[in-house]
């Protein structure tokens, strides 16, 4: 069986944010999958999806740190910039990080790790709310 919905999700600030929770809550239809796997793609170029620790939120602080470092803001090699100091560098984050995940669902769960969540990278000061397209398959 094949399901595929959009969801949205609030608007955060710049950083690594514990998304796992409001996945689930938007998509229950996980609970009807005995097997499957649920596919998370978000739709823009500044924002990133991926998988680490869900437990000690001092990780997310240092992915946000890392990755400033690694991808400064007004190296003076961008061009892109007429959209602030933070665009550029989003999109290298995004591109670096992905925009899509895949979950194995079993038993009506999301198969993650123990200490494994779903993070979204908002990469721009005002990133605004973010929409994802989240495609179910299994049975």
């Amino acid at each position: 069986m094949w399901s595929q919905k959009t969801i949205q999700l609030k608007a955060r600030k710049r950083g690594f944010h514990l998304i796992t929770d409001e996945i689930e809550q938007q998509i229950p239809e996980i609970k009807s999958y005995s097997v499957g796997i649920l596919q998370l793609f978000i739709q823009h170029t500044s924002a990133s999806l991926t998988i680490n620790e869900n437990a000690d939120p001092t990780v997310r602080h240092d992915m946000e740190a890392h990755f400033n470092k690694f991808v400064p803001e007004r190296a003076p090699y961008y061009q892109h910039t007429y959209e602030g100091d933070d665009d550029m560098p989003a999109h290298i984050k995004a591109s670096t990080l992905g925009c899509s995940v895949m979950i194995p669902i079993s038993h009506g769960r999301l198969a993650l790790g123990t200490w494994q969540g779903i993070y979204l990278g908002e990469h721009r000061d005002f990133g605004g709310s973010r929409q994802i397209v989240a495609t179910l398959h299994g049975e």
